[in-house]
């Protein structure tokens, strides 16, 4: 008897906190409509409270009139990128603080003076002079420019190479009865001829690769 008599106090309590939630929304919203704008407009406060009636409130969609659900749940999206770009953000200076110019000039002279002398005996160096800096500072400051010719690219590789070089690939062909062929060939680069050509189906595929590395013989 006790137990019902509290869960009859409970559901009077519940509705009539239900509707104390949708009173509050009804007036936010009549707020809102009372500022004199043709179009009412929404600012961050006003995001904010649909923000937590979304959170705390059980139907607070069945009360929501300006805007759609899916705009509020727009929005708490939106603040929850904001708070984690907030925390992910650098607060202050960070990293490591530079060196002085002339320590970086010393050891651009030490590099150019010693061509043999790498990071780690630069570093040594500095040390011994009571400079503390690591070989990755060292390195950075005694990259040398590439003055010479430029590579090569890929065209003109080619070009220079087409005679001694071959391509090889595989591909499927369906038939009409449904079947499968795996076919291995070899093509020339110089005269795009096709050195070698041989299809294989599933079964014999391993047994027949074998087979053609020791039985294919190309002539240059």
């Amino acid at each position: 008897m006790i137990y019902w008599v509290v869960r009859a106090f409970a559901a009077l309590f519940m509705r009539r906190a239900s509707l104390v939630a949708e009173n509050l929304c009804l007036r936010q919203q009549l707020l809102v409509l009372q500022r004199g704008r043709r179009r009412p407009r929404l600012n961050n406060a006003d995001r904010r409270f649909w923000i937590l009636a979304s959170r705390w409130i059980p139907d607070w969609w069945s009360s929501l009139l300006i805007v759609k659900p899916e705009t509020v749940l727009g929005w708490h999206r939106k603040g929850w990128r904001a708070y984690w770009r907030w925390r992910s953000s650098p607060r202050g200076k960070c990293g490591r603080r530079r060196i002085a110019l002339e320590l970086r000039a010393l050891i651009r002279r030490m590099a150019s003076e010693n061509q043999l002398w790498g990071q780690r005996r630069i570093q040594a160096e500095l040390a011994r002079l009571g400079f503390n800096v690591s070989a990755r500072t060292v390195a950075k400051y005694t990259r040398r420019p590439y003055d010479g010719l430029p590579s090569p690219g890929w065209r003109t590789f080619l070009e220079r190479h087409a005679t001694d070089i071959w391509a090889c690939d595989f591909f499927c062909m369906q038939t009409i009865f449904f079947r499968t062929f795996y076919v291995f060939f070899v093509v020339h680069h110089s005269s795009r001829e096709a050195l070698a050509c041989r299809s294989y189906t599933a079964s014999n595929f391993r047994v027949g690769g074998t087979a053609d590395r020791r039985d294919l013989r190309l002539e240059s």
